[in-house]
């Protein structure tokens, strides 16, 4: 069973988090929402990503098999969060709605909330080829 990461996966991850980021994304509620939520809400929306992430990643993905594995298994969760997030940035910037320079604590809240569920949609995908 081959689980390092390629081109392959990051094309997979990409497509899934734009799956679901773009829904979102057209949401003024999540916009609103991102600007809102107070801080320990946004960092447990941030936990539950990862969370959620590693939950996925570990029983499809890797199938419950990481013991030999966990720095591949970490580097896979990070990497699908971080792809989802920059396809959520892209998306907002193209809606006008990422202003990373007018007011960067707005983009960075409104990355958390969408970042949610596009990492999710990420991971799925990711998954569909893996034995």
């Amino acid at each position: 069973m081959q689980l390092s990461f390629n081109l392959e996966d990051a094309g997979q991850v990409t497509i899934g988090a734009f799956a679901l980021a773009v829904p979102v994304s057209f949401s003024e509620e999540a916009w609103n929402l991102g600007e809102t939520l107070p801080l320990i809400n946004l960092l447990l929306v941030f936990t539950l990503s990862i969370a959620f992430l590693a939950l996925f990643a570990y029983g499809s993905v890797f199938q419950g098999n990481i013991k030999y594995r966990v720095p591949v298994f970490v580097s896979r969760i990070i990497i699908a969060y971080l792809l989802a997030a920059l396809v959520v940035a892209l998306i907002l910037l193209a809606l006008n709605k990422f202003p990373i320079l007018d007011d960067p604590a707005i983009a960075l809240r409104r990355l958390i909330v969408i970042t949610m569920p596009a990492s999710m949609g990420a991971i799925i995908v990711d998954s569909f080829d893996k034995e």
